[in-house]
């Protein structure tokens, strides 16, 4: 297991912040070498992301990348206007204004944040859909410049095609290789315009993102029973893009909602160090989250979103819930109140999340729809009806409004924050004690995830693992109960394997973005019996790395 760093939970020292002009200065000045197979555009499970330093995120990829989003445009014939968002990295605002001289170049109408403001992610994604339920001949899409939680000096680009969510595979790869063709071709043949043409294009329109959210939150929570409830909350924003959005909630709603800290700062320096003592805005992580647990006694109910805001943390008077322990309390409650959703629409949840949403679904007889890692899999489910509410196991989730329509479709932090309030003012206590009470019902699970090193080699074999003599018949001593290269829901490839028995599982697979390989382990019988799941899990990784 990883060792805590010593600077874990405490404010970063002045000497290890990001040195923000050099970084600025390397986005401009330093070239990627396309032949370098880092230094190449790679989508991973949320868009391209690296730094400028390490010439993995430079102008010339932006360049490239935005083009070949025009490039995808024209051969899907989205003649609708883009949605452009971007997050408070210190990267976003130059790829920002990157994106937008490619765009202008192409002849994009562009709609951007009114007076320059922040965009969440989930507001892209809402704006996406409110467009085009209202336009359906003429679909629009979307950008977000963000690398989400990830430390100050990185950036990080995301594309969301006309249904609102994160693009699918075949999206990704279209765009992905776009990209490299024009940064092998020295980006010749990327349109552009400079700046100050691009900034006064008629094709760039302002669009109020946050206002129209705000407006519309009443059609997917109970707005008016938490503003009379007079529960004291409490947000950190964490120096994320949705500090405008809790303001304006906090202004129009009559919510009884503090902002505690509404600082925005590239360096990040007011938010304390993560587990491996760098600046990680991981709303998740307690050691991320220590200055507003430091808080919790002051509020009623307290919640961050990171960055870009797409994921939530609950923090209760005791705690900063653990994300599935969260999840599979707002799955119990949205079924038991959302009379109008489908009556046959279910949960979704990907592989790795908590299965103490399968038991709750099992409660509640709703369906579980089991996905491969990536939000990009629920987007069907949520237009189509068949989930209420999707899931995953790293604090993202979305759910459908109260007539049964998506609300968004990318994971969307401040709508399950408010969902935490809405709940506690229902039910009269927090969702913490829910959860204690569902767990006496449905038995207690403990999970974790372990890391481990991973190359191109590891990700091959997991890639092309089977159910042969390597993967083992017993779990934990149990007997295995089902080996899972594909999703129970749509039978896409995992990327991985998961290995489950009647009171456990363990899943392998690589990380998406980091060069690390992730093993997730779950038991419903103990502390001791997790060890035994984790030993298991490692060995067989052991035994793979043989091959």
């Amino acid at each position: 297991m990883s060792v805590v760093h010593p600077q874990a939970g405490k404010l970063p020292a002045v000497e290890s912040l990001e040195n923000i002009p050099e970084l600025m200065c390397a986005y401009y000045t330093e070239f990627p070498n396309p032949e370098m197979p880092s230094q190449r555009v790679a989508f991973g499970t949320s868009g391209h992301r690296g730094s400028s330093k390490a010439k993995t995120f430079n102008e010339e990829h932006v360049y490239a990348v935005t083009q070949a989003v025009c490039d995808y445009r024209a051969a899907k014939n989205i003649v609708g206007p883009l949605f452009i968002g971007r997050d408070t990295h210190a990267l976003s605002e130059a790829a920002f204004r990157s994106a937008l001289e490619v765009l202008t170049a192409n002849d994009v109408t562009i709609h951007t944040a009114r007076d320059n403001a922040y965009t969440p992610t989930p507001a892209v994604s809402h704006a996406i859909l409110t467009w085009n339920r209202k336009n359906p001949e003429c679909p629009a899409d979307g950008i977000v410049i963000t690398p989400s939680h990830n430390p100050p000096g990185d950036g990080g680009f995301k594309y969301n095609p006309p249904h609102g969510g994160p693009a699918e595979t075949e999206a990704t790869q279209w765009i992905e290789s776009a990209a490299n063709g024009h940064l092998e071709n020295g980006n010749r043949k990327v349109r552009f315009k400079t700046l100050p043409e691009a900034l006064h294009s008629s094709l760039v329109r302002d669009y109020d993102f946050i206002g129209a959210y705000v407006d519309d939150l009443r059609k997917a929570l109970d707005i008016d029973l938490i503003a009379r409830s007079g529960l004291k909350l409490g947000v950190d924003p964490l120096g994320g893009s949705s500090l405008p959005l809790w303001e304006r909630l906090a202004e129009t709603e009559r919510l009884n909602l503090s902002i505690v800290n509404s600082t925005v700062d590239p360096t990040f320096r007011f938010v304390p160090c993560d587990k491996d003592g760098k600046i990680r805005m991981d709303c998740s992580s307690p050691y991320a989250m220590n200055r507003l647990l430091e808080m919790r006694g002051n509020f009623d109910l307290a919640f961050a979103c990171d960055p870009d805001a797409d994921r939530h943390g609950i923090v209760t008077g005791r705690e900063l819930m653990n994300p599935n322990h969260y999840l599979s309390v707002a799955a119990w409650y949205l079924f038991r109140t959302r009379k109008n959703w489908p009556a046959d629409c279910g949960i979704g949840k990907t592989l790795v999340t908590s299965a103490m949403l399968d038991r709750v679904g099992q409660a509640l007889s709703r369906p579980v729809l089991e996905v491969p890692v990536g939000f990009k899999w629920f987007v069907a489910y949520l237009h189509s009806g068949r989930c209420g509410f999707a899931c995953e196991e790293s604090a993202g989730a979305s759910f459908l409004c109260f007539d049964g329509s998506p609300w968004s479709t990318d994971k969307d932090g401040p709508l399950l924050c408010l969902l935490a309030a809405e709940i506690m003012a229902r039910e009269q206590r927090s969702p913490g004690d829910i959860y204690k009470k569902l767990t006496e019902e449905l038995g207690e699970p403990l999970y974790q995830r372990l890391d481990a090193p991973a190359d191109d080699h590891i990700r091959s074999v997991l890639s092309s693992i089977s159910d042969d003599g390597a993967v083992p018949r017993t779990l934990a001593g149990a007997p295995v109960t089902h080996v899972l290269t594909r999703a129970p829901a749509n039978q896409a490839p995992i990327g991985g394997v998961k290995i489950t028995s009647d009171d456990g599982w363990f899943a392998v697979r690589p990380s998406g973005t980091e060069a690390v390989c992730k093993v997730y382990t779950e038991s419903f019988c103990g502390q001791e019996h997790l060890a035994a799941l984790q030993r298991d899990a490692l060995n067989f990784l052991e035994e793979l790395l043989k091959r």
